[in-house]
């Protein structure tokens, strides 16, 4: 049986007066969501743990069932997705062009790299001016990848347990780079934060006297005057998926941490642009899974409800949610007629429209339909209903392991053929060989 995952980023959120004090998923008119929950199994998710705030990159990371531990970075994960060259060894950092002001010597973070009004030229004479930076053995390199983002890779005897200079919230201090408390390699951390605070002092130096910036600041626009960086990676080699769950696997999708998850866990990618029209984006995405005769597990992702709970507007919301339901309808309708397909909905996190948090730690819904899947009560898809499902609150890899038992590939636990324990029932396992057979 195939298994398809419609990935809703960001869905999930918080009650709004302005919305009768519901949810933007709540407040919208999911005919197609309810019809999932009518016709399957629906229950609570979280990608780790109730409360915990989990960035979309390490919330896949536990959705595929990885562990925490082998998770290489967001910033390795930009970086591969962007190609961007680099070594095994090297340590890769997200880097973002924004505009501080200067409060008693302290930078300020007045404008991020999000809303910074750079023009591509402008950005590409930045860029350039930041030529690669030496220190003792260590070499530091920006690479822009898109808008006023880059990564720097950083190599030499490095290390990616150090903290992030972004504090990612207007108003807030720019913060010193420290090497992690619990780093298994201080000498090099140490080391690693010492070079990154001198780079990015020299960074605000040169881009404080660049020509580019000293007219933006003549003309009132605010100059980009800083390089913020976040989130350092090294590559940590994954068992590849196809080999941990017995599925070839592919990821439809937008976006370059998507393209270097998809490539780190040994996804087939398919890029797909966002467009002004999300719901046709996610029809588009879910018919291509729907036609796809090769990949046992196909996840299609969708950025749009989280990047409409970052513009802070609940009422968007849920415009975004009603048109992306609306893309819903073929892969209920193949659900419903075909007996090979097992389709799953959920997010892999909250975003709240109005918070200061990036994202927030409240579970998400999750529903399931296919043959032989159970069908409990829920009759609607949303944060409350979801908790009234047979399915209960599951937690991270613990999704993929219910999808891999309604799809009839789970093994047995304690019976192994072959030397590896796994999952699923493998197919590959050497046959037992006879030998030649005994004289009469």
């Amino acid at each position: 049986m195939k298994i398809l995952l419609v990935l809703l980023d960001g869905l999930g959120d918080r009650s709004y007066p302005s919305l009768q004090d519901r949810t933007p998923l709540q407040a919208a008119q999911t005919p197609n969501l309810d019809r999932l929950a009518a016709l399957g199994s629906n229950g609570l998710f979280h990608a780790s743990c109730p409360g915990e705030c989990l960035p979309s990159e390490i919330a896949h990371h536990l959705i595929f069932g990885y562990a925490r531990e082998a998770f290489p970075g967001r910033g390795l994960l930009e970086g591969v997705g962007a190609s961007v060259p680099f070594q095994d060894q090297d340590v890769l950092c997200l880097a973002h062009l924004s505009h501080v002001r200067l409060v008693d010597g302290i930078p300020i973070l007045a404008v991020s790299h999000k809303t910074i009004d750079l023009d591509p030229e402008e950005r590409d004479a930045l860029y350039a001016a930041l030529s690669p930076y030496e220190s003792g053995p260590i070499r530091i390199e920006l690479h822009r990848t898109y808008g006023n983002n880059g990564i720097l890779v950083i190599k030499g005897p490095v290390s990616p347990f150090v903290s992030d200079s972004d504090p990612m919230l207007r108003g807030c201090s720019m913060a010193c780079i420290h090497p992690l408390a619990d780093s298994p390699e201080p000498e090099r951390a140490e080391r690693t934060a010492q070079v990154l605070n001198d780079y990015l002092r020299h960074c605000h130096a040169v881009l404080s006297r660049h020509p580019i910036n000293r007219t933006r600041l003549a003309s009132g626009r605010a100059p980009a005057n800083f390089l913020a960086t976040q989130r350092c990676g090294r590559r940590i080699r994954q068992e590849p998926f196809p080999q941990k769950w017995g599925m070839t696997a592919r990821l439809i999708g937008s976006g370059t941490v998507f393209a270097g998850l998809a490539h780190e866990l040994g996804f087939d990618f398919t890029p797909e642009k966002d467009t002004a029209a999300p719901g046709e984006d996610l029809r588009r995405r879910i018919r291509m899974a729907l036609d796809d005769g090769f990949h046992d597990f196909i996840h299609v992702h969708t950025k749009a409800p989280d990047e409409a709970a970052h513009r802070g507007d609940p009422l968007a919301k849920k415009r975004i949610i009603q048109d992306l339901d609306g893309a819903l309808s073929e892969a209920l309708g193949a659900v419903a007629t075909r007996g090979d397909l097992l389709l799953a909905v959920t997010a892999d996190h909250s975003t709240p429209c109005e918070s200061r948090l990036i994202h927030s730690g409240e579970p998400v819904p999750v529903a399931l339909a296919g043959q032989g899947v159970r069908r409990d009560a829920v009759v609607r898809f949303d944060e409350i209903s979801a908790a009234a499902g047979c399915l209960g609150f599951l937690r991270g890899g613990e999704l993929l392991l219910t999808l891999l038992n309604y799809a009839d590939r789970s093994a047995l636990v304690s019976h192994c053929l072959g030397p590896a324990r796994r999952p699923f029932f493998p197919t590959d396992y050497a046959p037992f060989d006879i030998g030649d057979p005994a004289p009469d």
